[in-house]
């Protein structure tokens, strides 16, 4: 299982932001989900799993849409929220660790936020030599329009479901990903290579290690022909 992934790196990080908004320059990550995952002996093994709320800056204060989306509110913050430092050396342990692959869904949105967040405390450079796969660009080449997380569960028939939640949402994304990956091992071929819906562009700025092609719903050919 995911063999053409882990011919070429030694572990596969599945990351999962939830955030008080869309803007990764304003906006901050609220939830931090991370999922590492080994192969031992040709079987794959979950070696770390961290969920962690993440307290807002001083005078900040979660938006009632955020709270009704996710679940979180202010309170869970405020008594329950790492601080930002802790949160980014504990993101910058995991992708500064051996040859990761990280993988999200929707990729771009979490990386631009954790990019942000990584920059606040001088640590942006450990994102430089990871290489990337969106989980997203996948199912838009596997199956026809709608394209949320829930539309990847129904489609695969998954046990897991997207709470949205960050860990919860990252086991769901690694579960997806097998379940591709059974069907069609394809996946090295996605590694940096992202796609976007040309309708609306891509939101914010690029990441300049990955490649970015317009994606159509129609789907005629493979993104990476």
């Amino acid at each position: 299982m995911l063999d053409t992934l882990f011919d070429q790196f030694d572990s596969i990080v599945f990351v999962d932001t939830e955030t008080s908004g869309l803007n990764p320059r304003t906006d901050e990550i609220i939830e931090l989900g991370i999922l590492r995952v080994v192969r031992s002996n040709e079987l794959l093994d979950i070696d770390r799993e961290t969920g962690m709320l993440i307290r807002l800056s001083p005078g900040r204060k979660l938006s009632y849409n955020i709270t009704q989306i996710t679940g979180i509110t202010q309170l869970m913050l405020d008594s329950g929220g790492a601080e930002k430092a802790a949160a980014c050396q504990a993101l910058a342990e995991v992708l500064g660790h051996g040859s990761p692959l990280v993988v999200a869904y929707n990729a771009h949105f979490d990386l631009s936020f954790l990019y942000h967040f990584l920059l606040g405390f001088g640590m942006e450079n450990v994102l430089s030599n990871v290489k990337m796969l969106d989980a997203l660009t996948v199912f838009r080449d596997r199956r026809e329009y709608p394209h949320k997380l829930d539309n990847a569960v129904a489609a695969y028939t998954l046990a897991a479901k997207n709470t949205h939640r960050a860990i919860d949402d990252a086991r769901t994304t690694y579960e997806l990903l097998c379940a591709m990956d059974a069907e069609e091992a394809d996946l090295d071929r996605y590694i940096n290579l992202f796609g976007y819906n040309p309708k609306y562009g891509i939101t914010g700025s690029r990441i300049t290690s990955v490649r970015y092609l317009p994606q159509l719903y129609k789907r005629e050919k493979k993104l990476y022909e």
